[in-house]
Parts: C-alpha cells; structure tokens; sequence
C-alpha cells in the first residue's frame, strides 16, 4: 500500500516510515518546509512539499488530493494536531479522492483535542480530574486571579485548533501561576493565540500515560511506559523513557474515555499520578505521539498495526510486549539539560532536577538503550534532527538581533 506520512519533522514520523517500510509498504514522507528528518531515512521511498495548513487550509488539502488521485487507495497519516485537524474537517475532498484515513468522526476528534471538553467528560465518568475553571475575557481572568487556589496550571483551550478564518493556530506551552500578577501575565500570553485559557490546579505527582489502537471503540493494541527524563522538567515529551506493564487503573480510565468518544484510531491519554497514588487525568493526544519508536522496540507496532486495520478493516487483538526497554532522544535529552540549567520557569511550584544530578545521569552510559532517532543502518534521521533544530534556532537568534 503507498502511505503518505505528513508532518516530517516529527520524531513519531520517523518511527512510522521505519515501521510501515519494514511491513513493505511504500512510504512517502511529506512537510511543509522542502526537506525533514523522516524524509532522510532509508525507509523512504520519496518526499514532498505541501503548504502549511496554518497559512493556506485550501491548498495544503488540494495538495494531498492530487497526490492521492494518482494512486487511488493511499493511507495518509498525520502525526500532528496542526495536519489532523485539517484532513479531519476536509475529510470528504480526500476520501472522494481516493484516500484512505483511520480517525473518529470529526466531532469526536474535535472533543478529544478540547481539554476543557475532556476534562468534563473525565468527570462525567468519575475519573479524577483538577480543579478547572476556563476563562475567556480579561473580566474573568481578574476574577479568577483573585479567588484562586495558589499554584495553578494555565494552558490553551487546544494545542492546536481551528480559527475563525480556517487556518490552523497553535496555543503554545502551558505556564504557570502563584499570585494574581503571575496568573494575569501568563493569561495575556496564551489568550493571544489562543480562543479560551484553562486554568487548573496543579497537580503534583508523576506524568503517565496509556497508548492504545482501537477500531471504532473497541481495542486492538496498548501500550505504557514511565518517564525518566521529559524535554522541559516542567512536563513536556519525554526524552528518555522505559516500557512498563499497563496500570489497570490507567487503563480502565482511558478506555473509559476513549469508547465514550468512539475512538478510531491510535491515542494517548495523559494522567499525572497524585501522591496519594491515583492517576488525575490531563488530556488526550489523539495522534501518534513524540516517543513513538519505544512502542514499536518494544513489540507494539502501532504504525503497522494501524495500517494494516486501514487496508483490511481490523486487526487481531495484540496480547503483551516487552518490558524494561528503554529509548532515548538525544537531542531532547540535550534540550533537558538546558532547561535544567536555565532554572525553573517563572511560578513553577514544584521542586526542579538538579544541575550537576542531571549533567551526570545524562553522561551516565546505559548498556542496550535504544534511540528515538539514530540506528547505524539509517542514521541520517538523527543527522537532520540537529540539522532542523538549528535552523530554527538561527533565524530565531537574527530577529532578536534586528529587535535589538
């Protein structure tokens, strides 16, 4: 089967190309920028350009409608919110011609990207939940500052959702509150690229999160891990991670979740587990996510699996993988370290990783470790990750010379 894996730059497309080559199928790699990372993996049969779907929706999906019209039958597969949404809501100019696509009904989709929706819909089904509150003027915001229960959480509505125009914005990173001033501060940041502000009570505890495949509600595949290193220590993609058995608890809750939204499709739902030993639940991240590739050493390969469920219509119920794998981003690792050294974000209410701690484990070899990116057999993907990283570091660096 031809499979157009979108969104290049991305770890998880990277772990796709070499999982769905390595099933035989024929894997284009496409980005809106004229070259990424999973394009350079010798899994790929071909790359291409489309237009970025926050700058021009119509265009980006006329591109893929011309790819696939030429071989009727074509998988695509976004790896982001930012390409999902899009080819979500357009899903009938891609299906006419002629492609194939494993996702839930677009409203379904639309509610699991929402996290105040979620957040609700946890409730509903007496999963626990923060404390939250959305706030959407200036009036609330001051409102809210004053009444609420120091530290706080705020985040985007989405991370990525769909303007009044059509194009595509991204919310940014959440931040973070313990007074009034701090709580307004970080409410103007988010509330201009963003239609509303979540604001939650922080969590203390550990991120956690259940992987799954379902087909129309119903699982086919699951997969877990913990956490040993994230990219930023506030919470973020992890660097470095291990395989773990599945929580019961995490999964009786996200299944939960997941066949209340009819899920079609791969996701991952966010928990952070309390001191009291409870998993809270975050979000949902319904797309394939950073720390694909773990998933797939460990012995579920969800790129395969979705594919094969897309050209077949269902695939057997895969039963166990392999635990104690662990799998790193090097690069992410680095951005850890970083972080590290910069200290903790302003309000950030929970203790921080230690500099000297860190820069030791970091240097600290672990025998049998895999990698996100780099395999000797194919290694320009962890070539072209440095490479796109200080490409965006570098004009980043000429427009504040220019500001300046």
């Amino acid at each position: 089967m031809k499979i157009l894996v979108l969104d290049g730059h991305q770890n998880q497309a990277v772990a796709s190309v070499r999982s769905l080559a390595r099933a035989g199928h024929e894997v284009f790699v496409g980005e809106s920028a004229s070259w990424s990372k999973a394009a350079w993996s010798r899994s790929s049969a071909g790359r291409f350009q489309y237009p970025a779907p926050h700058e021009n929706v119509q265009s980006f999906i006329g591109t893929l409608a011309r790819l696939v019209s030429r071989a009727p039958g074509t998988l695509v597969l976004p790896m982001t919110e930012g390409t999902t949404l899009p080819i979500s809501q357009h899903r009938e100019i891609l299906i006419a011609a002629g492609a194939r696509l494993v996702l839930p009904d677009h409203q379904d989709l639309l509610r699991a990207f929402n996290k105040d929706a979620t957040t609700q819909l946890a409730a509903s089904l007496g999963i626990e939940v923060p404390n939250t509150v959305v706030v959407t003027c200036l009036e609330e915001c001051r409102a809210a500052a004053s009444s609420a229960a120091y530290p706080v959480v705020l985040k985007p509505r989405a991370s990525e959702e769909i303007s009044a125009n059509g194009a595509v914005r991204t919310g940014g990173r959440p931040k973070y509150a313990s007074t009034p001033e701090q709580f307004e501060s970080s409410y103007r940041d988010i509330r201009a690229k963003s239609g509303a502000v979540l604001v939650q009570e922080f969590i203390r505890g550990e991120g956690t999160g259940y992987f799954a495949l379902l087909n129309h509600g119903e699982l086919r595949a699951e997969f877990a891990h913990r956490r040993i290193r994230d990219v930023h220590p506030t919470g973020s993609g992890s660097s470095l991670r291990e395989s773990i058995s599945v929580d019961e608890h995490l999964r009786k809750a996200s299944l939960a979740l997941l066949r209340a939204l009819n899920w079609h499709g791969v996701a991952m739902v966010e928990f952070r587990r309390s001191p009291a030993g409870l998993p809270v639940f975050i979000e949902i991240n319904g797309r394939f996510w950073n720390s694909l590739a773990l998933a797939c050493y460990s012995g579920v390969d969800f790129p395969a699996l979705l594919a094969q469920m897309a050209e077949q219509g269902d695939v057997p119920v895969l039963d166990g993988y392999q635990t104690g794998v662990r799998c790193r981003w090097f690069l992410g690792d680095f951005r850890h370290l970083l972080e590290v050294f910069k200290g903790a974000p302003p309000g950030y209410p929970d203790s921080y990783p230690s500099r000297w701690r860190t820069l030791r484990d970091m240097l600290t070899p672990a025998p049998g470790t895999y990698h996100d990116l780099f395999q000797w057999q194919d290694p320009l993907p962890e070539v072209g990750d440095w490479i796109n990283i200080v490409g965006r570091l570098v004009p980043m660096r000429s427009a504040k010379g220019l500001g300046q």
